[in-house]
């Protein structure tokens, strides 16, 4: 087994202390402000197993430094409103990681502290892709 310098679990602690994090219940209450943008970064199959919430912009995570970069030739234009916007995952893990790059690359954003897996829990609406055939 390979001897790692640093663990996931140490860079996501590292990347929750210099990030903003917004808790389930606040973001619930903020859905339908014009001025946020939602922003699932898990797995295309992930949103179609379990949902998503209504709204919400799918931006895979290897793609958004790439997405947010206005010089990238898959710049998307979204990202370069004046909005609050709120990166996700599951567990809050990928979206922590995720934010604190995009804030050292001069992108303001925050994430949801605990995933999408207390969405349902908390009363969040939730969305479902259709299905096919």
């Amino acid at each position: 087994m390979p001897q790692l310098r640093t663990s996931a679990a140490e860079m996501v602690a590292k990347a929750r202390a210099r990030i903003r994090e917004v808790g389930t219940p606040e973001l619930i209450a903020r859905l339908g402000d014009p001025d946020l943008v939602v922003v699932d970064i898990r797995d295309v199959r992930e949103r179609q197993r379990s949902g998503f919430i209504p709204g919400s912009f799918h931006a895979p995570r290897g793609m958004i430094e790439f997405w947010v970069d206005p010089d990238s030739p898959y710049f998307k234009p979204i990202f370069g409103e004046d909005k609050t916007f709120v990166f996700h995952c599951a567990s809050g893990w990928r979206s922590a990681l995720t934010v604190a790059t995009l804030l050292d690359m001069g992108f303001e954003a925050a994430h949801l502290k605990e995933g999408f897996s207390t969405w349902e829990k908390h009363g969040g609406p939730m969305a479902y892709a259709e299905k096919k055939g």
